[in-house]
């Protein structure tokens, strides 16, 4: 096939079926349903058929009761279930696929593991938003199998642009960066309660507080995004000798970098102790 009628073939309007209707599959439906390029989303999740009442009545989806005969309409397969529950499922799948785009959001499920399941010419990819597809701020990962041609990836793109910004690693790297991109989140929030429980001793409301830190936050990443380095912002607001600087100097002395770092490998090899126990 040409890259012109690839592109052709994925400008045209696409099919979804998740397979699951958790937090992060509504999540990135959240975003999706503002998307030009999306002509219908079904979703399956057999555990809970309420779910799927309220995901049609808020986003108008289309409820699959037989995500079987559902997936013939899809071009697209995602797949919103839990690591430990692919390996039965993907049985499944197997016999069912003609062609669809296999894409998994779970944690430790890369395309050499689909591969591995439903055979390596299936087109796959494993892509890893965090919570924040659902007001179209997510930053997520993505890794691409060996049979995912470059439709497949502007199809792709439709769907992670619609829930924010994503970049394209190896699906070893998506291993590793996941909890810096999708864990980070939970430090970050963690950091702004422990400055609104202070600001609270000051006297201030919660609600208050809340306002202090959040928009303090929002407009430090703000900063950051402007594409100025970190330390560059960090010394223009630490005058040496100041205020600030001694209040830096508690988080250097109490090995808050450090802290942090040990954070991420902490979370990299749970992450990967789960990974082996779904092999």
């Amino acid at each position: 096939m040409t890259l012109h009628k690839e592109r052709k073939n994925a400008l045209k309007k696409q099919t979804i079926l998740f397979i699951g209707a958790g937090r992060m599959a509504e999540s990135i439906i959240s975003g999706l349903v503002k998307s030009p390029n999306i002509e219908d989303i079904y979703v399956s999740n057999h555990r809970n058929r309420e779910k799927l009442l309220y995901l049609e009545n808020k986003y108008g989806i289309r409820p699959s009761l037989s995500w079987s005969s559902d997936a013939e309409k899809a071009d697209m397969i995602l797949l919103a279930m839990p690591p430990e529950a692919h390996p039965e499922f993907l049985k499944e799948l197997k016999p069912v696929l003609a062609g669809q785009f296999v894409v998994t959001i779970a944690a430790g499920i890369g395309p050499s593991f689909l591969e591995e399941h439903l055979g390596q010419d299936v087109p796959a990819a494993w892509i890893m938003p965090n919570t924040a597809s659902e007001i179209g701020e997510s930053m997520s990962l993505v890794a691409y199998g060996q049979a995912t041609l470059e439709h497949h990836k502007l199809m792709l793109k439709d769907v992670l642009d619609a829930i924010g910004e994503s970049e394209v690693c190896t699906e070893e790297q998506v291993h590793q960066l996941t909890a810096i991109t999708g864990s980070a989140p939970a430090f970050l929030y963690a950091f702004a309660e422990s400055l609104i429980e202070q600001a609270e001793t000051y006297g201030i409301s919660h609600e208050h507080a809340v306002k202090l830190v959040s928009q303090m936050m929002a407009g430090s990443s703000a900063m950051l995004k402007l594409k100025k380095a970190p330390k560059e912002l960090r010394e223009q607001v630490t005058t040496p000798g100041g205020a600030t600087a001694e209040g830096i100097n508690v988080l250097v002395e109490g090995g808050y970098s450090r802290l942090i770092k040990e954070a991420v490998i902490a979370t990299n090899r749970k992450a990967l102790g789960k990974w082996q126990e779904n092999q």
